[in-house]
Formats: structure tokens, sequence, C-alpha cells
């Protein structure tokens, strides 16, 4: 199986392309995600969808809007709750995890192998097998 990220952006207007994938492909939907991280003492939210692969595929794609939105977990912002509505309309729980910020890493691709890790090892996408 072949995870990958697609990023679409920091999740200003992009994340309106995500919304619409989830609605297009509301079968598909395999897990959501809100990815919280902080850098300079702020902390900031990617949010991610991943789809099971299409028939006989191997490819799994997760659509991420990394590290551009605020995230306050006390008073959500409109972008976060645009997200979490259209998350219960498809009838899918969203997951939290916190995890490091992408700048920690070298290069982008790292820091997407760190999360794939992680999505593994809690079983929220399969293993490779």
């Amino acid at each position: 199986m072949i995870q990958r990220f697609i990023e679409l952006g920091q999740g200003y207007g992009d994340l309106y392309e995500m919304l619409e994938i989830m609605n297009t492909n509301k079968d598909r939907i395999q897990n959501t995600f809100v990815f919280v991280s902080q850098k300079d003492g702020k902390q900031v939210a990617s949010f991610a969808v991943a789809l099971k692969p299409v028939g006989e595929s191997k490819f799994m794609p997760i659509y991420v809007c990394r590290e551009g939105i605020p995230y306050d977990a006390e008073k959500p912002s409109t972008r976060y709750n645009m997200f979490k509505e259209a998350i219960e309309n498809v009838d899918k729980t969203l997951i939290t995890l916190e995890v490091k910020h992408s700048s920690v890493y070298v290069d982008v691709t790292l820091y997407y192998q760190y999360l794939i890790g992680l999505l593994r090892l809690y079983h929220y996408i399969p293993n490779l097998g």
C-alpha cells in the first residue's frame, strides 16, 4: 500500500477544495485528522483526510492543508468549524493528534514520513502489507 500526502496549501482558499473532495468522495473517506503543532509559542493546525484506494489500486491519498490555521481548543476558528461540520456531514469522527511542527525536519518529505509512521502505528491507516 502506497500512502502519500498531497498538500493542497496552507488552509485558506484550499480548505474549500478539501471540503469538496470530502463531499464528492464520502464513501472513500478512511479517516479525518487535525494535526496540532507549535511554532514560536503558537499552536497551528493541519487538516487532513485519508481516502481509501480506488478499486484494485494500492494508492491511498492523504490530502492535507498544512499548518496554516491558528488553533485554539477553547475558541475554534471558522475554518476549524467548517472542517468539523463537513466531517459530521459525512458521518466520520475527527481525530486530533499533537505532532511535531514540520520546521523540525530538513525536508517536508521527512515530515510526511513521520506522520505516516504515526498514522500506521495507531492503525488510522493500513500498514504496508
